[in-house]
């Protein structure tokens, strides 16, 4: 835990905590999982254990730096992660140095998806404390089933446990991708609601975490109609969200991704009302959320050529470019007064 002394709050002491969220662009072993589709990431299609091993490095360095600007020696409490493809994988990665010396653990539950790519959750236990976890499957309603009637996709992974000392709730989110038109993503955000309802009426003081690839902008219906997640703390009531990512989207220009020259903002941390009430007033006697960024370094970033200023991807066009992903990760500081 870091305790960071802030001069504008009259001297008092406070315990700050990181979480974050990085979608792992493919992190793939080179075997093949059956009744899976991931042929693309065997030998026989061109990805070698080298490739593998760079992949799981490159990994690990970005998740242990996560958090790392405000708490240089602990990084995040927990870390949501999309696109790993199944237990080996977070083995592998939870082994490499980086990781390991801080003793991050993981939560993962086999999902359905066809190509296998499954959400997780990385966590410190120093810092984080596991309670359950369950992955609750995407229900298709009868608008998608009519047109698809054979459609899978990942499910919300839910992982409730206890950190400063309080009730969390995380639910971490990959939702159908932008090949589905808005309704698909609509009926993931209907549920996740439900998701959020159901944890919030049986215990009011959990503070929720939704967190995940949207494959929606803040701006879009899924986020801010359907989960009513707000841009501004002031906007925010008791049914609603808040969703800190709205103003790097409009008011700042930019992203997590880029395509064809403009960012989206796919990753997000969206937080329930009970971690920003009292934060204008600077009242922080329970878990509160702090402040917000976008995680990047100058290795993530494409230094030359046409998608310079991008995120460097792991490979493009077929050609290997030994990067990260074609995300940016995001992170999110929480805060709570020491007594």
């Amino acid at each position: 835990m870091f305790c960071v002394s802030i001069v504008s709050m009259a001297q008092k002491k406070y315990s700050v905590y990181a979480l974050g969220f990085y979608n792992q662009e493919n992190l793939f072993d080179t075997t093949h999982d059956e009744g899976k589709n991931d042929y693309e990431y065997t030998p026989e299609k061109g990805w070698t254990q080298l490739q593998y091993e760079h992949k799981l490095h490159n990994m690990a360095r970005v998740l242990s730096e996560m958090g790392t600007d405000v708490l240089p020696n602990v990084g995040c409490a927990f870390i949501g992660l999309s696109e790993v493809e199944n237990a080996h994988v977070l083995d592998d990665l939870t082994a490499q140095p980086e990781l390991s010396n801080r003793g991050y653990k993981y939560v993962h539950i086999e999902g359905p998806d066809k190509r296998g790519v499954d959400c997780a959750l990385l966590y410190n236990p120093a810092l984080f404390t596991v309670k359950s976890q369950e992955l609750v499957p995407f229900i298709p309603n009868e608008d998608i089933l009519d047109s698809n009637p054979d459609f899978v996709t990942r499910g919300f992974l839910v992982v409730k446990g206890e950190m400063a000392g309080e009730s969390i709730a995380v639910i971490v989110n990959h939702w159908p991708s932008r090949f589905s038109t808005s309704k698909y993503r609509e009926c993931a955000a209907i549920q996740v609601s439900v998701l959020k309802d159901d944890i919030l009426e049986k215990d009011p003081n959990t503070k929720i975490f939704i967190m995940g690839d949207f494959n929606d902008d803040p701006t879009n219906k899924s986020i801010s109609e359907v989960l009513s997640a707000k841009g501004e703390i002031t906007e925010v009531f008791d049914t609603d969200l808040y969703n800190p990512w709205y103003n790097y989207l409009v008011k700042e220009g930019t992203g997590t991704l880029s395509y064809q020259g403009s960012w989206n903002l796919f990753d997000q941390i969206i937080v329930t009302p009970n971690l920003v009430y009292g934060t204008q007033q600077k009242e922080y006697s329970t878990l509160k959320y702090f402040k917000s960024q976008i995680f990047k370094r100058d290795y993530m970033i494409q230094q030359s050529g046409k998608y310079k200023g991008t995120p460097l991807r792991t490979k493009a066009g077929g050609t290997w470019l030994d990067g990260y992903s074609d995300h940016l990760p995001v992170v999110m500081y929480t805060i709570k007064e020491k007594q």
